[in-house]
């Protein structure tokens, strides 16, 4: 959500005692501050009132009207930014024992550990569901702390204290904690579901009461959700940590000076797999796409310069691998978007530019998975050392490089992604091939 905020003033409540809030999210950056849900009021009986992450990777719920009336911080820490959480909490001040009166879960399970712990006292009125401003996406009250990531499935009830188990599940197959697309849960007066499925207007209410948010800024529809997670590149792989992670981890700066190496986060170790990525602004000729087998923690080097590193360099065009170039394709540079397709069935790697496949087709060879250092190939992306500064706008089929919505709106041969260019087009090795959006839906079926 970056610097976009949903808001709406709160009307007279059903139950200011008793309320429940029920969100999916997928941080960006787990060490990032941000508010999830928050509201603001001078003069009542809590004026501060947030469930937020506090930039440790754990998320407080806190009430403070110039002291801390409720502070709440899990134990539990929330660091992994390929994941989807689900995050409840039920209020209910009426309960006569302190630690039932915010029951508050994590994926379904009830956090009974805590870093502080401070709870409402009896039939203590709460701050959220006042009648005052609410939002979505930042701190109500200092008018900062954005959220940095995504979020789904938005629920808020007031009046009552639901569990975890009313809008989530364990699926029986997977054994994954997932989302009820539709709970059987009263709203009350300013309740609301945000399902934020509507471009046009992403503040709208599905619960029936009409309690829309407006919108401030600029927001991205993704299609990673919590039952499809797609990947994105992986701030906690960051060779240096010095790269820079935008628009929920899909755009990639690097820093000048060093060399670079930076990961998708999905490890593929079958099937054909499809990526696009639009050389950003600033961007340097030194600049490597490809595919590896190692973390890259594990190397100074840039892309290509390890055997089983295979990347396509924008300065010559060559494909580099093991430190040494061979000519390949077209060079690219500011404004291109490349194509990388991964066939590990047939152990052949393959780069189109804005959407001509180079070499005539023929793949670049790659070695077995049973000889490589990890057992999987995953995306990189970085440059030189002393290069300066590379940027990548990855599409891994959300729709977007950065937060341009993409021309074409290709999807994959399952109907998975949204991609500038078909990601069965053109002639590989001769043969036509269809390669797949990385995401957990395919990753079940193809890897």
């Amino acid at each position: 959500m970056a610097t976009t905020v949903l808001s709406k003033t709160f009307g007279t409540a059903t139950n200011r005692k008793k309320w429940t809030m029920s969100v999916w999210l997928k941080k960006a950056d787990p060490l990032d501050e941000g508010a999830i849900f928050s509201s603001y009021s001078t003069g009542t009986t809590s004026n501060y009132s947030a469930f937020r992450d506090n930039g440790s990777a754990t998320y407080d719920f806190v009430e403070n009207d110039g002291s801390y009336t409720i502070n709440l911080r899990p134990s539990l820490q929330l660091r992994d930014p390929t994941a989807w959480y689900h995050l409840v909490l039920a209020y209910d001040s009426t309960q006569s024992v302190a630690a039932d009166r915010v029951n508050y879960y994590v994926n379904g399970v009830l956090q009974t550990a805590w870093g502080t712990e401070t709870y409402p006292t009896l039939n203590q009125e709460s701050g959220i569901n006042q009648a005052a401003l609410h939002t979505i996406g930042k701190n109500t009250a200092t008018d900062n702390s954005y959220f940095n990531g995504v979020m789904a499935h938005f629920h808020f009830i007031d009046g009552l204290q639901y569990a975890a188990s009313d809008f989530g599940e364990t699926d029986s197959t997977s054994g994954i904690w997932v989302a009820k697309s539709g709970p059987s849960v009263t709203y009350g007066n300013n309740g609301f579901f945000l399902k934020f499925q509507d471009t046009a207007a992403f503040g709208d209410d599905s619960s029936g009461n009409t309690n829309d948010f407006a919108l401030s800024g600029t927001m991205t529809q993704t299609k990673d959700t919590p039952v499809n997670n797609f990947a994105t590149m992986n701030p906690l792989d960051n060779y240096y940590a010095a790269s820079t992670f935008t628009n929920a981890d899909t755009t990639v700066t690097t820093s000048s000076g060093n060399s670079t190496f930076n990961t998708a986060t999905v490890p593929l170790q079958a099937g054909k797999w499809y990526a696009e990525m639009k050389c950003g602004t600033p961007f340097v000729t030194y600049t490597h796409l490809g595919i590896g087998d190692k973390i890259s923690t594990a190397t100074g080097d840039s892309p290509g310069a390890s055997a089983q590193e295979y990347t396509y360099l924008a300065y010559d065009g060559n494909q580099v691998t093991g430190g040494s170039g061979s000519a390949y394709g077209d060079s690219y540079t500011t404004g291109d978007i490349i194509g990388v397709y991964i066939d590990l069935d047939n152990l052949k790697l393959y780069f189109a530019k804005n959407g001509t496949v180079q070499n005539s087709g023929t793949g670049i060879t790659i070695s077995a998975l049973t000889s490589t250092e990890n057992g999987w190939y995953d995306i990189i992306f970085g440059d030189e050392d002393g290069g300066g500064s590379t940027t990548g706008e990855f599409n891994f089929g959300n729709g977007y490089f950065g937060t341009t919505v993409v021309t074409s709106g290709v999807a994959d041969a399952g109907g998975e992604g949204t991609f500038e260019y078909d990601p069965s087009a053109g002639t590989f090795d001769g043969a036509s091939k269809d390669f797949r959006a990385i995401c957990t839906n395919n990753i079940a079926t193809y890897g």
